[in-house]
């Protein structure tokens, strides 16, 4: 007789497991594919472009100072000049235009820059500066600088290469551009790298399509915050968006105060006007930097004339490193007295995070540390970009190239999904118009050109 074997309870076979059910989210997917795909493709080029000029403005802090190291640092001596007599020798050697700011030398080896505008031959937006030895008077050279920054020649060609490829104006554009599309490239990235499953996400192991999606894919994770980081503080100072952002600060009260400019201390909050006949008025230089610094205004200050006789002199602080020094002060020409302050501490916290967003940014807060993670950042879009051309070309067939993400996909999304969806982006695109504008454009051609194939489908079948 035979005896059937037995079964351990791990041995009896197990119903299959019933499917996970598709998440609320899941019908978004193709939808948010068709639009980085889109965006990538289209909008790729111009982040290409911003992400190179960005590496190079980062690296621009450095070679700035191996460039002009002659002129920005000196030989350490005795005892530093009063600022008075600095200004007196470069305006012997170089009388020509107006002195519009002094920033005396804000370190022991450091140089006096005397700004003059007005100076033939020197872009009326940007000054000339006169190095001075703080401690013989000897004028080390001039250059030409802009920005409060104080960026020169190399950084000032490769900022405005950045910000405006050398066109002026219109040029801005693309730099808006490039920001406002930004964030959605990198959110939709992260949507469709987490809504796949996560055996999908590996690069180790793979090859072709899947290798290069799965690097695209990893390097974008990591560097999505930076990029939302990037394309929000890159709108701030932007021609359409920038101006919304500064129109909602102020009706909220969360404008960046200045101080008061009049030599009565009337808290105005109207800036000084940076053009004056000569740097010396009333009380003369010595006594307003010794005023200023009696108030707590430390190195590195920028002192400004008075722009007439009913002006006070300005000395602000210019540190844009951390911590911040934005102190600034108004002096009164005839008495020498302090007749306004305005202290960062007492900014208004969008004004602050502008402040922050803005040096962040740009590089200077964090100083080397920053620019290198900026470096880092705007290598990893050119990655990401390159990759993402490459699997446009691996996804196409035969002698097509990039095939493209087939149309529909909003039919797909639930209407309580979609309606406040198009509702955000219609909010988005008003604020963000260089966003709003494009992907209209894009929809309403999606929409004609989809049209034209189901004619000619439905025109072809009935032939």
């Amino acid at each position: 007789m035979s005896i059937a074997p037995s079964t351990t309870k791990d041995e009896v076979p197990q119903p299959a497991a019933p499917a996970p059910a598709p998440s609320r989210w899941a019908p978004l997917r193709p939808l948010v594919l068709r639009l980085h795909f889109y965006a990538g493709v289209f909008v790729a080029p111009f982040l290409l472009v911003a992400a190179v000029t960005g590496f190079l403005y980062a690296g621009a802090f450095q070679a700035e100072k191996i460039a002009y190291r002659d002129e920005m640092t000196v030989a350490v001596g005795d005892r530093k000049l009063p600022v008075s007599e600095q200004v007196d020798a470069a305006r012997k050697a170089h009388p020509e235009g107006t002195v519009s700011a002094i920033r005396p030398s804000p370190a022991a080896d450091a140089t006096t820059r005397v700004l003059l505008s007005g100076v033939k031959g020197v872009d009326p937006n940007h000054t000339l500066a006169v190095f001075v030895d703080p401690y013989t008077g000897k004028v080390r050279g001039t250059l030409e600088q802009y920005g409060s920054t104080g960026a020169l020649p190399l950084r000032t060609w490769i900022d405005e290469f950045h910000r405006d490829l050398h066109l002026g104006e219109n040029g801005r554009l693309y730099s808006e551009f490039a920001a406002s599309w930004l964030w959605v490239i990198a959110g939709g990235g992260i949507v469709l790298w987490f809504s796949r499953r996560r055996a999908l996400r590996k690069v180790r192991g793979t090859s072709g399509r899947r290798r290069t999606l799965g690097l695209h894919g990893s390097v974008g994770v990591w560097a999505a915050a930076g990029f939302f980081f990037l394309s929000a503080t890159g709108l701030t100072w932007s021609t359409y968006a920038g101006a919304n952002i500064d129109e909602l600060r102020t009706s909220l009260g969360q404008s960046t105060p200045s101080v008061s400019a009049a030599a009565g201390g009337d808290h105005a909050g109207h800036g000084a006007s940076a053009s004056a006949g000569d740097a010396e008025h009333g009380v003369g230089l010595d006594k307003v930097l010794a005023a200023a610094r009696a108030e707590g205004l430390g190195d590195p200050v920028e002192i400004v004339p008075p722009a007439d006789a009913s002006s006070a002199y300005v000395v602000r602080q210019v540190q844009r490193s951390w911590p911040e020094k934005q102190d600034s002060v108004a002096v009164d020409p005839t008495a020498g007295e302090v007749t306004d302050t305005v202290r960062f501490a007492d900014y208004p916290l969008l004004a602050k995070l502008t402040r922050w967003g803005i040096d962040l940014h740009t590089g200077v807060l964090f100083g080397l540390v920053n620019q290198l993670v900026l470096m880092l950042l705007a290598l990893s879009l050119v990655l990401l970009i390159v990759w993402g051309y490459r699997m446009w070309w691996q996804r196409g067939r035969g002698s097509a190239f990039g095939r493209p993400i087939p149309r529909g996909a909003w039919q797909q999304v639930p209407p309580q999904i979609l309606v406040p969806g198009v509702v955000l982006i219609a909010v988005l695109g008003y604020f963000v118009p260089l966003l709003g504008i494009p992907l209209a454009g894009f929809i309403a051609a999606d929409v004609i050109l989809g049209e034209i194939a189901h004619r000619r489908g439905r025109s072809g079948a009935t032939a």
